[in-house]
């Protein structure tokens, strides 16, 4: 049986005063067709919103035009680093009991310490894959095919006051403007349209939805995982829509982003407690502990060791070190979720560390030195203390620096 969620919103963000959809479910499963209701908050209408003008030009596609059915329930995702051969799809849609399939991008972006899941899609068929209320939302798709961004909701604190999200932590990470605040598909945090796929450094078409309408997905899951391989993800939908991810997946990231050479095949599994068991090779040939100036050990991502300690033998070279306790070192290397989420951390490859955790807080402005701040920015790290929603103890790599 497929879990049906009981309420889903669908809030329009842009420069224009909040626009308030509320409709039925954000389950796994496509439900009952209902008419949904909007109502605005302030002007302008539903209607000027919808038709504004194209929010960024150089990532627009054709307007998805009016909702055709049918829809298609969100049944089982596939995604892997590489992307999907046609020959591999024509097979899994031969699959008894798959009834349609549509292939998409995916990776992990991180957007201040929260690697997300981003589809990048074609709005005029993957919108029928959504809950009735979403699929049938015209302004939302609109947006998104104008080359805006479609967000979960819960992902508020990472936006902008004017509406934009950095997807990545370096300088000149390409912004995306939020046009939509909206529930999403499981395993799915933000959309947009296949654009974008080139911009980030996606892979085309690695990720494949799989509808088995009436059909229970377990029946098809064995023959889809032996045409793509047993080091594949495959995770059924309706178990991750009730519990967050399917326990018996292996679990796929695929970070884009500058670091992301430093991160290369990671797969994991999902442990009790939002801990992860990523793959023992992966660890074995990423992860290594070294003795650091003025912090001592420390466990982290191999890569990102000469940048960090030419950083702190900076800060010890400026008369600084007084100012890292390294009573209060937070660690780096932690294989988890954060915390109440299935969203994977920095901490989670490695490319991240807490330093004077007491007294720096999230929320708050943080009382660590601010020239160890720039030194760190200088040798290729950003700092939480710079968020929306401030995390002034966490600094993550941003790019690789090679010390001369």
């Amino acid at each position: 049986m497929r879990s049906r969620g009981a309420q889903a919103t669908v809030v329009l963000a842009c420069a224009f005063p909040l626009l308030a959809l509320s409709a039925c479910g954000e389950g796994s499963s496509a439900g009952t067709a209902t008419a949904p209701t909007s109502s605005a908050v302030g002007q302008p209408s539903p209607t000027s919103a919808a038709s504004s003008a194209t929010a960024d030009p150089g990532h627009a596609v054709d307007p998805p035009g009016p909702f055709r059915a049918p829809l298609h329930s969100a049944d089982m995702l596939i995604f892997r680093q590489q992307p999907l051969s046609d020959r591999m799809v024509r097979r899994i849609r031969h699959v008894r009991g798959v009834t349609q399939v549509e292939q998409f991008s995916l990776a992990q972006v991180s957007i201040q310490d929260h690697a997300i899941n981003v589809a990048a899609v074609d709005p005029s068929t993957y919108r029928n894959f959504n809950t009735d209320p979403v699929a049938q939302f015209q302004p939302e798709w609109n947006r998104i095919a104008g080359g805006e961004m479609a967000l979960r909701k819960r992902f508020t604190r990472q936006v902008t006051r004017n509406g934009y999200v950095k997807l990545g932590a370096g300088a000149r990470a390409p912004r995306v403007h939020v046009g939509a605040f909206s529930p999403q598909i499981p395993q799915v945090d933000a959309v947009v349209n296949q654009t974008w796929a080139k911009t980030l450094g996606m892979r085309l078409g690695n990720a494949l939805l799989v509808s088995t309408g009436s059909s229970t997905p377990a029946a098809a899951r064995r023959p889809i995982q032996r045409i793509v391989g047993h080091g594949v993800s495959v995770q059924r939908l309706d178990v991750a829509a009730r519990l967050g991810l399917d326990p018996h997946a292996v679990q796929t990231a695929f970070l884009v982003g500058s670091p992301s050479d430093a991160v290369g095949s990671y797969s994991y599994t999902v442990l009790g407690g939002g801990r992860i068991a990523p793959q023992q090779g992966w660890v074995a040939s990423h992860i290594s502990t070294e003795v650091m100036p003025i912090i001592g050990p420390m466990t982290c991502n191999t890569q990102m060791f000469p940048q960090l300690r030419a950083a702190l033998a900076e800060i010890k070279a400026q008369g600084l070190a007084s100012a890292i306790h390294p009573s209060q070192y937070g660690g780096c290397f932690v294989p988890r979720f954060i915390a109440g989420t299935t969203t994977l951390s920095n901490h989670a490859f490695g490319l991240a560390f807490d330093l004077n955790v007491p007294e720096n807080q999230r929320g708050t402005v943080g009382r660590i030195n601010r020239q160890v701040v720039a030194i760190f920015g200088r040798w290729g790290f950003t700092w939480g203390g710079v968020w929306r929603y401030t995390d002034p103890m966490h600094f993550e790599l941003n790019r690789i620096v090679h010390p001369e």
